[in-house]
Order: C-alpha cells, then sequence, then structure tokens
C-alpha cells in the first residue's frame, strides 16, 4: 500500500472518529475496515471506487495506531490550529478541512518521515478530492505558516 493510499485511508477513520467519542475509535475503525466496497458514478458517466479497504495486518495495525495517536493530539493539534488560522477557529471550519489540516499538522509535527512540503502538497490534494471549491488555497495557506525555513 502506497503511503498516499494510507494517508487517504487515515482522512477517512479520522474524519468519522470525529462525530464519535475517543473511546470509541477502535470500534469505528474495525467497522471502516469491515465496510463493504463501495462505488459512485461520476459526473462523466464514469464508476470510480470511493472505499475499498484491502489491507494486510501490519498495514491494518499502522492505520488504527496512527489514528488512535492522531485523535489523541487533537486538542493539541486545534491549538495550534487556531492560533495560525487567522479570522478561523477549529469550531468553524468544515470538518473535512479541519480533518485534512489536522493530519497534515500531525505529520509535519510528528512524523519525521515525511518532509513538510510533502505533508502540505498532500493535503492540498485531499482536499481537492474530498473537499469544496475554495478548500485547497486554504489549506495550503494555513499550512504554509507551520513551514520552518530552510
Amino acid at each position: 500500500m502506497t503511503r498516499r493510499d494510507m494517508r487517504e485511508h487515515c482522512f477517512k477513520m479520522l474524519f468519522a472518529a470525529e462525530f464519535y467519542s475517543t473511546e470509541e475509535t477502535s470500534a469505528q475503525a474495525e467497522q471502516y475496515f469491515n465496510s463493504p466496497e463501495e462505488d459512485d458514478t461520476a459526473e462523466d458517466g464514469s464508476v470510480a471506487v470511493v472505499h475499498q479497504v484491502d489491507v494486510d495486518e501490519k498495514d491494518r495495525r499502522f492505520l488504527i495506531d496512527r489514528v488512535e495517536h492522531m485523535t489523541a493530539k487533537i486538542p493539541e493539534l486545534d491549538e495550534k490550529l487556531n492560533e495560525a488560522a487567522y479570522g478561523w477557529k477549529t469550531r468553524r471550519m468544515g470538518k473535512v478541512e479541519l480533518t485534512i489540516l489536522r493530519q497534515a499538522l500531525y505529520e509535519m509535527t510528528y512524523d519525521s518521515e515525511v518532509p513538510e512540503k510533502v505533508a502540505v502538497n498532500e493535503a492540498v490534494d485531499l482536499a481537492k478530492k474530498f473537499g469544496g471549491k475554495e478548500s485547497p488555497a486554504f489549506i495550503n495557506g494555513v499550512l504554509a505558516k507551520f513551514m520552518t525555513a530552510e
């Protein structure tokens, strides 16, 4: 499984966790992995798979552990986002955008294997796929404030 695939699965799991208490994170993760394949018809009439989880046990454990760790860091991540997102507070942000920001900031802060530029670029790509028209620019603008000078 590619890092991009894993990142998208983490995004979906973290997004779902927004609607449940942290005590239910593991149960929600198991439900995520056991959900049937789902497809959707695109505007051009083509059929695209929107949910398909076919991961080995190692990847499954990685995803669950990562989402649980991200969920535990939400208060800290939100505090940083509230400081950086001038004119916006996390409580006003759309859930998709907030989830993308949390995940990217988590990667920028806690995952030394992911370069900051990659975390930002991947977050913008997620925003293009799952967010609204203005989401990519918003995500990029907020995350740019966390970039360290090279």
